[in-house]
């Protein structure tokens, strides 16, 4: 069973499946993603950990916190595949991959790669003033985004924060009309255009699938 978004954002997830050969060491805010995906492909031989997702408050601490999980984990499984992008680490988490002899996501972030990297790169560009949302992060927007800026206390920030950004994109992963409306709610609260792009798991999908054969 999946656990709740807030245990997924404070505490992680521990190992899914005790004789899986491959462990997937992941972002808590990729859990229900990645687990369905599992789930939809039958993927007997695939067990998920997930680091807490509010990590990435803190992106300086993922490195290390992927070390110390790869080291902890490593004897029980035929291989360990981190599934972070680079996610702020400014290429730290790579460097530290590539000392742990572990492969991990291509991308410099989630939001690039649920868009298909390739995508991304092409509109990269043109959307340096959009800020944007996964399924997770419209339900954990206040923890990510409200309060850690301290919207909630301090609300007269949000023309600092947010003056140069034009919409929201809502990069949906599932057809779920009460996160749709969620995610308008958002935009509305930081005074943005509001936009909607379906994008399902975008390179997860068909990076997972490599890994698990």
């Amino acid at each position: 069973m999946t656990p709740d978004d807030k245990t997924l954002t404070e505490s992680g997830l521990a190992p899914t499946a005790s004789k899986a050969r491959i462990l997937l060491l992941a972002c808590g805010a990729l859990a229900h993603e990645i687990l369905t995906l599992v789930k939809r492909n039958g993927w007997d031989h695939i067990s998920l950990t997930c680091l807490p997702a509010n990590l990435h408050l803190y992106p300086d601490r993922i490195p290390a916190a992927v070390e110390e999980m790869v080291l902890k984990h490593r004897a029980d499984y035929d291989e360990i595949f981190v599934v972070y992008a680079d996610c702020g680490t400014g290429g730290m988490l790579q460097k530290k991959c590539a000392e742990l002899g572990v492969e991990m996501m291509q991308g410099p972030h989630c939001y690039s790669f649920f868009e298909g990297n390739d995508a991304f790169a092409e509109i990269a560009e043109d959307e340096c003033t959009a800020f944007y949302l996964t399924d997770f992060l419209v339900r954990q927007f206040d923890a990510f985004v409200w309060k850690p800026m301290g919207l909630d206390r301090h609300p007269e920030l949000l023309e600092m924060y947010f003056g140069n950004y034009e919409k929201l994109v809502y990069q949906a992963q599932t057809d779920a009309p009460d996160l749709d409306e969620k995610a308008r709610e958002c935009a509305s609260r930081l005074g943005l255009k509001y936009e909607r792009r379906f994008t399902g798991y975008g390179d997860l999908a068909s990076t997972l699938e490599q890994v698990a054969t």
